[in-house]
């Protein structure tokens, strides 16, 4: 019998499909020394009273309790990380407006140094207590801070995809916050991706150089087309945003006299390793784009009903083969949670397909074919994330990462409305579960093997 790293047991909640939660009821979860998940061994198995006498007595071996369930880490593929300073405030302004008036001043901040290391700190930690194992970050034109966003990530244990921002147009951009110039733009750029890929080298879990153009209005031309460049030379993600809101999406029509999907797609940007934030205002054409490219959605359901003017239409946009995963938007999205951001993935969903306006008939209201489940929503923020970014995560299953979150629905003080947890069906359990968690109901988090993140 091979040597485990550690073993599990205890009932797990995964997604089969979109729409479907897999349930593993009392499996064994047996995890290598690389933090991957080597074998699933269900209790009817002819293995499972063998390695569960072998190892039920070490110290490597763990019993969840009575209330205790596992769910995939969460994979966030969208934030904003130096706006984690200014989270849950200055949502009352348009997108444009409120980047000038509120987020550039503060992501100017960001040259500190130890200002950076302040922030960045607390939101990692603050992430990772949230069961997000994966985060997608934006950080800021500064090529050190940045960089020291990736090391924290490193560090903290959480895997980290961390872009530093491109914004060069002098027109577009206020003085006090933007690249110099395109050439210093593009060379501070390559030269944060050889550090993060030379970090990469020492982290278990995986960091990742990001190409980060922030969105079409902060860019020139020639950036655009030297960033894709970088990002084919060093095979790296790409992220931007595309569509989100009128004015933006307006910007680009004017500009370039085509879609955003379309000007990006001509600059090299939409690819497989694209992720594209928001994306409301996509046409059919540039879904079809999309689904072609391989390029997926990043769905902010919180930051879009702050900021976007307009609901995405993701059971659509899915089922024309578009990869989807699940943002927060810090802080055009108030809340570091996915638990809040799947309930309202589901909750927007229903507002577009039944209608918002009661003075129009029914059948007028709403957009039909619209809504999403909570199995839905669940798959987003964790599967169709890892699915996303092409990576083994998001899923509990053999050969995926062991990225996990271990939740107690009996906390004291924050118990979940489960009376008899050994009677009650285990997929009312999961709904639960996605409806009521809280922060202290997620007592333990492990990435790639690793427990990052205790809950005393």
């Amino acid at each position: 019998m091979m040597e485990y790293r550690y073993v599990f047991r205890g009932t797990a909640f995964t997604s089969e499909s979109p729409k479907e939660v897999k349930i593993l009821k009392d499996y064994l979860f047996c995890i290598n020394r690389n933090g991957l998940i080597e074998k699933m061994i269900h209790p009817d198995d002819n293995e499972y009273e063998l390695v569960l006498h072998t190892y039920q007595w070490k110290d490597n071996f763990r019993q969840l309790s009575d209330g205790q369930y596992l769910l995939p880490g969460f994979i966030d593929l969208h934030i904003h990380a130096p706006q984690w300073a200014q989270s849950g405030t200055a949502l009352d302004l348009p997108l444009n407006e409120w980047l000038n008036t509120y987020t550039f001043p503060l992501e100017s901040k960001f040259s500190n140094i130890d200002f950076a290391k302040q922030v960045y700190e607390d939101l990692v930690s603050t992430l990772l207590a949230h069961g997000t194992t994966t985060a997608l970050y934006y950080a800021t034109v500064h090529k050190e801070s940045s960089f020291l966003l990736a090391s924290i990530c490193a560090e903290k244990g959480q895997r980290g995809l961390v872009g530093k921002v491109v914004m060069d147009d002098h027109k577009q951009n206020p003085e006090y916050y933007r690249d110099p110039d395109t050439a210093s733009a593009l060379a501070d750029t390559e030269e944060f991706i050889l550090a993060v890929q030379d970090l990469a080298k020492k982290t278990k879990q995986g960091v990742y150089p990001v190409v980060t153009p922030r969105f079409i209005p902060s860019c020139t031309d020639e950036a655009l087309r030297g960033l894709s460049a970088l990002a084919t030379k060093y095979n790296t993600y790409i992220q931007s945003h595309c569509s989100e809101s009128d004015w933006e999406h307006e910007f680009a029509k004017t500009r370039f006299h085509k879609h955003d999907a379309f000007a990006l797609h001509d600059f090299g940007l939409l690819r497989e390793k694209s992720i594209m934030a928001h994306c409301t205002f996509l046409s059919e054409a540039d879904v079809d784009l999309f689904a072609k490219t391989g390029t997926a959605i990043a769905h902010c359901p919180i930051s879009n009903a702050y900021l976007s003017g307009g609901v995405l239409p993701i059971a659509h946009f899915h089922s024309k083969g578009v990869e989807i995963g699940l943002g927060t938007d810090i802080s055009g999205g108030f809340s570091p949670s996915l638990f809040d951001n799947a309930k309202q993935a589901v909750i927007s969903s229903r507002m577009l397909e039944d209608g918002v306006n009661p003075n129009l008939p029914t059948e007028k209201r709403g957009k039909p074919a619209s809504r999403i489940t909570i199995n839905e929503a669940f798959y987003f923020a964790t599967a169709g994330g890892g699915e996303s970014l092409s990576l083994p995560i998001g899923r509990i299953m053999e050969n995926y990462t062991w990225d996990v979150q271990i939740i107690d629905t009996q906390i004291p003080g924050a118990k979940l409305p489960i009376f008899s947890s050994r009677n009650q069906d285990l997929y009312d359990v999961f709904q639960k579960i996605m409806y009521h968690t809280r922060p202290e109901n997620i007592r333990e988090v492990w990435v790639q093997g690793v427990n990052v993140h205790v809950r005393a």
